[in-house]
């Protein structure tokens, strides 16, 4: 394979170790990779206001794809550039869809900047407090809904996402990264591979020209889209049997051990 002009990487699970950060060897490999031409680029559920501090530890500049493709993001301005948002009345008709399909279920909206949450869900993500407001409809605040989350202390969320998909009937992506009994729900088309063909195809980018690597369901696609994609040893059992190309697991640096080969 020729060194790859985009390296397209997820956050959780695969950039980052079990405590949240870059090592310096991942760091390293990554700046090897920049000094050879390539852009990197972040391909993560994160929305911007979770990747910021993760460039700085990266040393990464340029363009993030956020909230599972529904958000491109400028890292040097912080600018969110382009918005794929959810028609808040298409959000509305899957809310009252999947709480008829999984009894119990609690919705927030993650709007790119805050997260709205409605009273029944009481899930809470430490780094999101400051931007987190309780509200009782989520789609009445009018803002808009990158991202729909729908959680549940009674599922798992293999099950959800089963019951999801089917419910839903292709009105919206459905997915999840891992977070216990949540789904997270994007507007049709919106993923983080079609995001990420769009900034391929601006740059003049061929798809054989990325490698990609990802652990949960969420960076299927991409993986898929990538000439080389490439599932961390600590992935999802369905990436592990979806993807052929394996690396070491997060804690192992499987993203540093890709890219010292490809730049060596």
């Amino acid at each position: 394979m020729i060194a790859p002009r985009i390296v397209a990487t997820d956050l959780d699970g695969t950039l980052l170790d079990s405590t949240g950060s870059v090592s310096p060897r991942t760091r390293r490999a990554l700046g090897r990779a920049r000094d050879a031409g390539a852009d990197i680029v972040f391909v993560t559920a994160r929305p911007p206001r979770g990747v910021d501090p993760i460039a700085a530890m990266a040393d990464v500049t340029g363009t993030a794809v956020c909230s599972n493709g529904a958000i491109v993001y400028d890292l040097d301005t912080r600018e969110i550039t382009s918005t794929y948002a959810l028609d808040l009345a298409a959000a509305r008709k899957l809310m009252e869809t999947l709480r008829e399909a999984l009894p119990g279920v609690a919705f927030a909206v993650e709007t790119g900047r805050q997260v709205l949450v409605e009273p029944a869900y009481t899930r809470r993500v430490l780094p999101d407090l400051p931007y987190t407001r309780e509200v009782a409809d989520a789609c009445e605040e009018g803002e808009p809904v990158v991202k729909l989350l729908a959680w549940s202390a009674a599922h798992a969320v293999d099950e959800m996402f089963t019951a999801a998909v089917a419910a839903v009937e292709g009105q919206a992506e459905v997915t999840h990264s891992g977070g216990s009994g949540l789904l997270e729900i994007s507007a049709p088309g919106v993923t983080k591979a079609g995001t990420l063909a769009r900034l391929c195809e601006e740059r003049g980018v061929d798809a054989a020209e990325v490698v990609a690597f990802g652990d949960m369901p969420n960076d299927l696609a991409v993986l898929a889209f990538a000439g080389a994609g490439y599932a961390m040893a600590n992935a999802h059992h369905t990436v592990m049997a979806a993807v052929e190309r394996r690396t070491l697991s997060n804690d192992d640096h499987g993203v540093a051990a890709v890219l010292e080969r490809l730049y060596a």
